[in-house]
């Protein structure tokens, strides 16, 4: 590295490489140490060579095709600043969406609420509830198959300090990972599932390669987790109690359909921030 180079300068170089000014900034922040208006008053500092080095190795990572959240080893979601890895999914927009829903609905019931965010991944869904509800008004149940995933969630809920109080982890394939002694007290189970066939072939290259297939696949048609989370949850939830899912675009009429055999009641599609259908909601028989 030349002498004196600044992080403006770095910036500049990184996004003529990467061709994304924004993606370069990301990049330059995790390298730098420094955010927002932190990296702006930093734009006309000397990058040390740790730094350049660090920064180098980000882009060259980036250009090979791996996900530039699991290059930063973070991601934004709603007001949280998550750790991620190829252990766990990156947290969509989209998904953002499911945690309004909730708070909606819980807005509407007596506190405190017992909630489970089934197959929670980095803990995203679940840890978004604990931040924005009040102090000690909920407990919500991270739950998730993987092992290494509920890792990567225990450590942001460490790093999102006090709220994080109300949260409780299990490990284990959806209802089946919850207590025996919480059966029929649940506010709330909601869950961004795998839903994708296995063979869809509008999936990124990017995606199937480096994000973990146990969340993004389920069989043949991507409804099978989705069945059995349907089949379970009524016995899991009080009456009146909501689930609420995120399935793919053009699987709103079967979601509807497996909520409805399963009994629930109040079944309703909700729209994505591009106006598709992405999740389906439906209410436990009262």
């Amino acid at each position: 590295m030349a002498d004196h180079v600044t992080w403006r300068e770095m910036w500049s170089s990184a996004a003529d490489t990467l061709g994304d000014r924004h993606l370069a900034r990301w990049l330059c922040e995790t390298a730098s140490g420094c955010d927002g208006p932190e990296f702006d008053d930093a734009l006309d500092e000397t990058v040390s060579s740790r730094c350049a080095l660090h920064l180098g190795a980000m882009v060259r990572r980036v250009l090979a095709g791996e996900p530039a959240q699991y290059v930063m080893g973070r991601w934004a979601f709603r007001h949280l600043d998550l750790m991620v890895d190829p252990r766990v999914l990156i947290p969509r927009p989209e998904t953002e969406l499911l945690v309004d829903h909730v708070l909606r609905f819980v807005s509407t019931r007596p506190a405190p609420h017992l909630i489970a965010d089934l197959g929670t991944g980095s803990g995203a869904v679940g840890l978004s509830l604990l931040h924005e509800l009040p102090p000690a008004s909920a407990e919500v149940w991270l739950t998730d198959v993987s092992t290494d995933a509920l890792h990567v969630a225990r450590a942001n809920a460490a790093g999102i300090g006090r709220p994080a109080a109300g949260a409780r982890f299990a490990a284990g394939s959806w209802c089946d990972a919850l207590p025996a002694d919480l059966t029929g007290r649940f506010t709330v189970l909601v869950s961004n599932p795998p839903y994708i066939a296995a063979d869809d072939p509008e999936v990124q290259e990017s995606v199937r390669v480096h994000e973990p297939h146990v969340a993004l696949f389920s069989g043949d048609d991507g409804l099978r987790d989705i069945g059995t989370i349907a089949s379970q949850a009524p016995s899991w939830l009080e009456p009146g109690g909501l689930l609420i899912v995120e399935m793919g675009h053009r699987q709103a009429g079967a979601v509807c359909g497996i909520f409805a055999n399963a009994g629930f009641e109040q079944v309703e599609t909700h729209l994505d921030l591009a106006g598709r259908p992405r999740f389906v909601s439906g209410t436990a028989p009262r």
